[in-house]
């Protein structure tokens, strides 16, 4: 694609990356016929070479961004299917990053798309101030059909998910690994996710330790950013990220780190994206360390070699490969054939490249696309027949359980399972 950025234009880093993302786009629309929302909705401006016209536009002649170009760029969820799909190599999520942040900077929203976002961005990152709001929102919950923003109903909706209690195992601390040490990890505890389900925290530190990783929560770790980065919040994502940069740091120069290790492949596409964040900053150096050891529980797992015990157990998985582990990160095989090991028999529902519509926030924000997708992703996932649908991402967890009566169960839960762990509870609640 031509570009005529000035060279003052071109004097922006993020700019000069988005020029070198725009040229190397070449027109071919294969990215349309994986994005979920093109397919969906059938309108070009609504699929990766819409938007990224629509993007050129905006960045090239520095305009406001109108109300027509805002609602096609939130309506993208990030889901990156078109990175994989396209064979130009188009680094879409820079380029879309740029823009939401250029939106949020150049745009003045509604005031009650203001407040709302301006809520997301305060409660959801912290852990204490998600519970408070859930609980909050489960008093709230029963009138849910009287309020007229969808977008407040859905996030009344999410209420109905059971809210877990603080876990002192994600306190600052080292867990020893059991039987020779292999590893030296750090867990990345998350943020959203404690407050939705702290057992995944819990069973990730059992399967590392039984693996021989000694495994560290650092002092300091807290959300990884991705919530405000993909509202264009870059500020406060980039505060996030260098807490946990420092924390990282500090354990990489102190007894060294092998890995992280990040059971929320969401968090996990953010933290491996660290040394493009900082880079040419005073962080840049330490965040391009952090980002080279991040890696996803599975990934690690893989590595040091599954160990399933005696008798594992005999279900049927769906697997539900979460857009930010096998498109944001390139992550496919691993987690499907650590299952397999482990004794389950795993299938995959039709169209598993196709987001779920949890996307971090975009559930909140776009409620009736998101619940779309989420429909026809719980169609499609049912139609396996399964026990039990894995899956490495709360997100994901969350939409698919709304909608499923089966039990939605974290990759890593089930993998601690089967080599030695506990049922996991909501499995072993639907089984009596």
């Amino acid at each position: 694609m031509q570009t005529n950025f000035t060279e003052g234009q071109l004097a922006d880093p993020a700019t000069a990356r988005s020029n070198e993302i725009l040229r190397s786009c070449v027109h071919c629309g294969f990215c349309t016929a994986t994005c979920p929302t093109y397919l969906l909705l059938g309108d070009e401006l609504d699929s990766p070479r819409g938007r990224i016209y629509l993007i050129k536009d905006m960045l090239e002649n520095e305009k406001v961004p109108d109300a027509a170009t805002v609602k096609h760029i939130d309506r993208c969820l990030s889901c990156l299917s078109c990175m994989t799909t396209c064979p130009s190599g188009v680094h879409y999520m820079h380029l879309v990053d740029h823009a939401r942040e250029y939106i949020e900077r150049s745009h003045k929203r509604v005031w009650h798309d203001r407040a709302l976002r301006w809520l997301l961005s305060r409660v959801l990152p912290h852990p204490g101030r998600f519970r408070l709001a859930l609980i909050g929102a489960k008093i709230a919950r029963p009138l849910r059909r009287l309020i007229p923003d969808a977008r407040l109903r859905a996030m009344l909706e999410m209420a109905g998910a059971p809210i877990a209690a603080p876990s002192r195992g994600d306190d600052a601390q080292v867990f020893a690994a059991e039987g020779a040490r292999r590893m030296r990890v750090a867990l990345l505890t998350g943020c959203a996710q404690r407050a939705l389900d702290g057992e995944i925290n819990a069973a990730t530190i059992r399967l590392l330790r039984r693996h021989g990783c000694e495994v560290v929560i650092a002092k300091g770790l807290g959300c990884c950013g991705a919530i405000a980065h993909h509202m264009g919040r870059t500020g406060e994502s980039r505060d996030f990220a260098a807490a946990n940069i420092r924390a990282l740091a500090a354990e990489i120069d102190g007894a060294g780190l092998d890995a992280v290790v990040i059971n929320a492949s969401g968090c996990g596409t953010t933290v491996k994206d660290y040394g493009h964040m900082f880079e040419g900053s005073a962080l840049g150096p330490d965040a391009a360390r952090v980002a080279g050891l991040a890696r996803d529980v599975t990934e690690i797992i893989e590595t040091l070699g599954f160990r399933a015990r005696p008798e594992p157990p005999r279900l049927r998985v769906a697997y539900h490969a979460a857009c930010s582990l096998q498109h944001g990160q390139g992550v496919r095989a691993a987690p499907k054939d650590l299952l397999r090991q482990a004794g389950f028999e795993v299938v995959e529902p039709k169209d598993a490249h196709l987001c779920c519509g949890s996307a971090g926030t975009y559930n909140l924000l776009q409620p009736e696309i998101a619940g779309r997708l989420g429909a026809r992703k719980v169609e499609t996932l049912e139609a396996t027949r399964p026990d039990v649908i894995a899956a490495g991402n709360i997100g994901c967890m969350m939409q698919i359980g709304a909608g499923s009566a089966v039990p939605v169960i974290h990759t890593a839960q089930l993998l601690d399972w089967a080599s030695g762990g506990p049922i996991p509870a909501g499995l072993s609640a639907a089984r009596g």
